[in-house]
Formats: C-alpha cells, sequence, structure tokens
C-alpha cells in the first residue's frame, strides 16, 4: 500500500541508520538468478549497503509496448532486503528499448549535421520528443506506484547521466517555446541576439532553430541560449519523472547523478531539484593533476548541496574502457579515491559497477567483483573499503568550514570558449583548476560558488576567470572586498554581459574600480612565454618548479588607475605593461592577473592573498604542504591523505587517534606512500 504523504525523507536519515553507504550500480538483468544469490551473499562480505538497481532495465520489463514484466525484480528487491541491502531503485528511462525508436523515430535525437541517430547504444532519446517523455512517464508511474513503500527502496534513482542534446525538429519546437518564455516579444529576442549584425533579424519565433551546421560561425548568443535551453530541458525531463514518484506516495529521497563540470547540464540550476547530490567520478589514474582536479570536482558537489553531505554515485575499482588508453587503479589506489571522496563530504560511495559485464560495450570496464571473480586482489580492495567506511561512522554527517571560495559559472564557460575569440588556447576549466590547485597546496577548503552567491562569510575569494559578469555579482564583488575580504581576479573576466555582449569601454568596465585598473585590448601572446618582472618582487624559490616569471597564452593591454604594479611584461607586444596588480580597497585587497601567468607566479600571488586574509588550511598554517599530500578538516575528523609514492611526516596535535586503525598519535604522525589517516581526538569517536 502506498504511504499517502508526499514529504521527501532525507538522505541523512539513511546514513544515519546504516553509516556511510557503499555499493554500487547492480545490473541482475544481466544474469541468470542463479547468479542473484551468490552476488548478494559477496555484497555481505564486501559490506555493501546499497546497490543501484534498474538503470537500464527498460526494456526487460516492457519487452514490446505496454508489457510489463515486473517478477524478477521483484525477486532481486526480496533477496536484497532478506540480506539487509538497502536499494537505490531507479527509473530505466536513460536508455529506451529498440522498438521506441523503430516505431516513432521522432523520439529519437538529431545532430547538429542533421543526422537522426538509430538505437543500438545507449541513451538513445531526444529530451524534447513528448512521446518520449510520455513513455517515461508510464513505465516509472507503473514502476513507483508498485514499489513506493517497499521495503527494500531507500532511494529514487532518476534517468542516467542527463546529457542528451538534440538538433532536430522536436528540439526546434521546444527550443522556440523556451525563447519565448524568456523574451516574451521577436523584438527583445532580437535585440539580446545582436541580430542587426550579419542580417541575421528574425520577423517570428517560427524562424529560429537550433544552432545547426551552417555555412559559417553561428551567433555566439544563440548557441548560448540553446546549452541554457538544452540544460533546462534535461532538468525538465527529470523534475517530470521525480514528480510522479512523488505522487505514488513515494517518500524516499530522490536524486540522479551528475558529471562534475560537465558541458551540457548548469548544475547550479538543477541542484535544489534533488534531495541529495550525487555525482559520478572517473579521473584518470594515469594523469598526474587528476587528484587535485577531483578534490575540486568534489568541493563542487558539496557546494551544490549548500555543504550537506553528497553521494559518490560512481566511480571504477580499475580501468575504464572508454578511453584510447585505459590505465588501471590499483585496489590501494581505489581505496585512496575512496577515502579523498568522503573526507571531502560525501556519505555515500558507489561503483560502477557490481559485477563485471560478460557482453556489450561496457565488458572491459572494471568492476567491484571481477571476471576472474571473488578470489582477485580488486575484491579484496573492494572488502577492506566496506570495513574502513565502517570504521569512518563517526563522520557521518560532518560538514566542511570553508573561509575561502572560487566563483565558477557554466553560462560564463559556455560563452567563454565559443569561437572567433583572442585565443582559443585559454582553456576556462585548465585556469580554474590551476589556481584551485594553489589551494589544495596549502590544506585550505574552498567553496566552489555561482556569481550570484552571498560572499559575506569569506576571507577569500578566487575568480580565475568569469567571461560573464552581471553588475549585481561585481556589485557583490566590490562589497566584499571593502569589508574586508581579498579578492583575486583572472584575466578575460567581466567582459561580456548575460548576453555574451561585449561590455564596452575600458575592460573589465564593471570592475575597474574594484581592482584600480584598466584595459583596452586582449592580446594572445605568441608560441613562446613572455618574461616578466618587478622590482623588488620575485617568484619565491621552492613555491613552484616553473621558478620563473613569466606570461603565456593571453595578456591584457592595461593600466594602472591606482592599482601598485608589481609585474610586469619584460618583452613582446606587451613590454612595459601591468601584468600582476595590488589594489588596497576599503578593509580589503584587490588583486589582478592581467596573463595567464606561470606557475610560480599564480603561487606566490595567491600564497600572499592567503596569508594576508589569514585564510588558514587544515593544519592550521599558510604554506605548502608536502608534496602531493591532501589535508582536509570534515567535522571533526582530520584527514591525511598521501597521494605521492613516498612516506610523509606531517606535525598534528598529540593525542589523536587514527579512526582508520585505531592507533593514538604522537605529535608527527606518518603517512605513508598511498595511504591516509582520518584523526579525531579520543572524546569525539
Amino acid at each position: 500500500m502506498s504511504r499517502t504523504t508526499t514529504t521527501a525523507a532525507p538522505f541523512a536519515a539513511l546514513t544515519a541508520e546504516r553509516g556511510i553507504c557503499f555499493g554500487g550500480d547492480y545490473n541482475p538483468e544481466q544474469w541468470d538468478p542463479s547468479v542473484w544469490r551468490e552476488d548478494v551473499a559477496l555484497m555481505r562480505e564486501a559490506g555493501v549497503n546499497l546497490v543501484n538497481v534498474g538503470v537500464f532495465s527498460w526494456a526487460r520489463i516492457e519487452r514490446t509496448p505496454g508489457e510489463r514484466d515486473f517478477a524478477w525484480l521483484d525477486e532481486v528487491l526480496e533477496l536484497l532486503d532478506a540480506a539487509g541491502i538497502a536499494v537505490d531503485l531507479a527509473t530505466p528511462t536513460a536508455s529506451p528499448p529498440p522498438w521506441l525508436g523503430i516505431r516513432y523515430p521522432e523520439t529519437l535525437p538529431v545532430d547538429r549535421d542533421g543526422v537522426r541517430l538509430v538505437p543500438g547504444s545507449r541513451n538513445q532519446f531526444s529530451p524534447a520528443s513528448r512521446l518520449y517523455r510520455d513513455h517515461a512517464l508510464a513505465i516509472t508511474r507503473d514502476l513507483a506506484a508498485r514499489y513506493a513503500s517497499h521495503p527494500a527502496v531507500r532511494m529514487w534513482h532518476v534517468g542516467n547521466e542527463y546529457g542528451q542534446v538534440d538538433h532536430g525538429d522536436e528540439a526546434a519546437r521546444e527550443f522556440r517555446r523556451w525563447l519565448r518564455a524568456r523574451y516574451g516579444t521577436i523584438e527583445a529576442l532580437n535585440a539580446a541576439w545582436g541580430t542587426t549584425f550579419w542580417s541575421q533579424n528574425y520577423a517570428d519565433f517560427e524562424e529560429i532553430l537550433p544552432p545547426r551546421r551552417a555555412p559559417y560561425l553561428i551567433n555566439p548568443t544563440q548557441s548560448l541560449d540553446f546549452r541554457r535551453y538544452t540544460s533546462d530541458q534535461l532538468r525538465d525531463c527529470f523534475t517530470e519523472l521525480r514528480d510522479a514518484i512523488r505522487e505514488s506516495g513515494a517518500t524516499q529521497p530522490i536524486t540522479t547523478n551528475f558529471m562534475g563540470f560537465f558541458p551540457l547540464a548548469d548544475y547550479w540550476s538543477w541542484a535544489d531539484e534533488v534531495d541529495v547530490i550525487a555525482d559520478d567520478q572517473y579521473p584518470d589514474p594515469a594523469h598526474p593533476g587528476s587528484v587535485e582536479e577531483i578534490a575540486l570536482t568534489q568541493d563542487l558537489m558539496r557546494s551544490l548541496g549548500h555543504g550537506a553531505p553528497w553521494m559518490l554515485m560512481e566511480q571504477a575499482t580499475s580501468a575504464v574502457q572508454w578511453r584510447a588508453h585505459n590505465a588501471p587503479k590499483s585496489p590501494e589506489k581505489a581505496r585512496l579515491d575512496t577515502l579523498q571522496a568522503v573526507a571531502r563530504g560525501a556519505d555515500g560511495v558507489g561503483y560502477f559497477q557490481w559485477r563485471a559485464s560478460r557482453a556489450g560495450a561496457e565488458r572491459f570496464h572494471a568492476a567491484m567483483l571481477p571476471h576472474a571473480g571473488a578470489d582477485t586482489d580488486i575484491f579484496r580492495g573492494v572488502c577492506r573499503q566496506g570495513a574502513d567506511l565502517q570504521r569512518l561512522r563517526p563522520v557521518v554527517g560532518g560538514r566542511i568550514e570553508a573561509d575561502a571560495a572560487i566563483l565558477f559559472d557554466w553560462s560564463a564557460w559556455w560563452a567563454a570558449e565559443e569561437p572567433a575569440r583572442p585565443t582559443e588556447r585559454l582553456d576556462t576549466l585548465e585556469q580554474l583548476n590551476r589556481w584551485y590547485r594553489q589551494l589544495w597546496r596549502r590544506g585550505i577548503a574552498v567553496d566552489v560558488l555561482p556569481p550570484t552567491a552571498d560572499l559575506s562569510a569569506y576571507r577569500l575569494v578566487l575568480v580565475p576567470q568569469l567571461y560573464i559578469l552581471e553588475p549585481a555579482a561585481a556589485a557583490a564583488l566590490e562589497t566584499a572586498v571593502q569589508r574586508g575580504a581579498h579578492l583575486v581576479v583572472g584575466p578575460f573576466s567581466g567582459v561580456a554581459d548575460r548576453n555574451a555582449h561585449i561590455v564596452t569601454g575600458r575592460a573589465p568596465v564593471l570592475l575597474g574600480e574594484t581592482l584600480g585598473i584598466s584595459g583596452e585590448e586582449w592580446c594572445a601572446i605568441p608560441e613562446e612565454c613572455v618574461a616578466l618582472g618587478g622590482a623588488g618582487w620575485a617568484v619565491a624559490a621552492g613555491e613552484s618548479q616553473d621558478g620563473e616569471a613569466s606570461a603565456s597564452i593571453l595578456g591584457e593591454r592595461i593600466r594602472s588607475d591606482g592599482a601598485e604594479v608589481l609585474l610586469r611584461h619584460l618583452e613582446g607586444g606587451l613590454a612595459g605593461i601591468p601584468a600582476v596588480t595590488r589594489n588596497p580597497r576599503g578593509e580589503g585587497t584587490a588583486w589582478y592577473l592581467s596573463a595567464v601567468v606561470s606557475d610560480g607566479v599564480l603561487s606566490r600571488v595567491i600564497g600572499e592573498a592567503v596569508a594576508d586574509s589569514r585564510t588558514r588550511g587544515a593544519l592550521a598554517g599558510y604554506t605548502l604542504l608536502p608534496e602531493r599530500l591532501e589535508a582536509v578538516r570534515r567535522g571533526e575528523v582530520l584527514f591525511l591523505l598521501n597521494h605521492s609514492d613516498e612516506d610523509q611526516d606531517v606535525a598534528v596535535p598529540a593525542g589523536l587517534v587514527d579512526l582508520l586503525t585505531g592507533a593514538e598519535t604522537e605529535d608527527v604522525v606518518t603517512v605513508q606512500a598511498g595511504d591516509a589517516r582520518a584523526l579525531i581526538e579520543k572524546e569525539n569517536r
């Protein structure tokens, strides 16, 4: 019998009962029922307490239109419930069965070249197709009606990795509807899109198409609005199914899986629609910077949820199958990745998938239970993780307090990477990661925020690149500096308004007084770096491997309008032009980097801003931590994670207890290579 209330139970209720959730995607429809019992027994051995079921089961439930076969799912849920394993039950709507696209080709997406895609893969649907959405609604309603009150079902998982893009006629119709709601009149749209350029004026919304293949460059505002529309359309697909589940009387938390800094969905606009933030993370173990990059992603997930615990929905135990060259992880590395997520706010850790697939496109994707079975290093590593997570129960619900913020905006990212700009070598995410790395190396907790956020709680605010800057956001930055924050802004910021139109005047127009500078031109820097220099201001020894002060990729022709000039270009077309400035203002300070500066310069600037703002790291200092040592304080627990190949000695308060080993610490703790410590005061265990 369905529950009558539609109030969502919090994710915290599940973790308070079970501790950190641990498990992964479980696809029993791929296996004979005789295997299911072995799966459940091995899950218990590994400490699994939550699995995602049914993500790709649409064709199993509905083999032909209107058919429903839930008997196999009934059996699976009963087995899991009897074993005490909770279920995150998925709507199977991410991958429609072939019959839907074959019978109704209008449900299939069309690419920008006008080619309609075909069934035979996954995610083969148009988010704009009402027919697809009606079929998805029908199966979701039947699923929810049957299982809303099932004792095994403790969460709901809608769709999977929403990221479909459609340029077809279905999308054209919905894009026009979205534009009418946004602009009201065609005259307002023409003004916003600047359609006087290249004779693009529209007489009616019906003339507008998605940005399909064209002879040359597409109107950049049209492209930006289509990205916004696509994100909104995908979100509507999610909320429609979420609401259908709620209407069944289901009270469990409902979520879907995000994908970090994903370019096709603006998660700032999604975050409040889910009951718990969940993310899929697949850092490349062969990439040396992946540790810091995934930490930034994890801080984004925590920030999307306003600081509340989140879920790592998917990761890999070893190699994936979708890169050109797939490096494996060791069990020790997989464990460290899991502990990193917990340290940065995760109260749930999952993998794709439980049992490795024998057939299909992901048969070489690692799993918790590999093809070779339980007598494997991978499975023994999974069991160790399960035991670790049980020991970390005191962490559950703990929050991370941050004095530093870093601003990021999807629309600004999209607009900044349109073609026909000063250089296509300036990569928004690359700059974001470079700046974040300087705080990560100091153990400083960071909130990742949209430009509209309240900045009153932060001592330090970083803006690596914010191409679109609106007046309210600029005013908030000025207010933050006036009340004592230290602001550091990077190049190509404050260039455009919300329609991606250039803000005319000496740039960045809206931040000129705050920064004490103004500029007139953005200049691509030649292949080689250009030297920077300034009297009495040099890169400190040991700050980075790149000790030389230099600039690359992009610089700006600026002048000081009162700011102190610390570094200038020493050569090239920008010789003599300021590159790094500092402007005391009110109770705070505003720095401006008008060029993409070398790591040593970046470290010096951010290091000084950290010290001047008294933004302390997890180990209470301002300086760099030992190489590749990560320090995070979550609630009462200090996490130390050693991502290097050498043991690290770290000074800590005496008398702490390591939750992972039970050992009491001295005033110096050794964190072995590839290992971690989770330290807490004895009385707080």
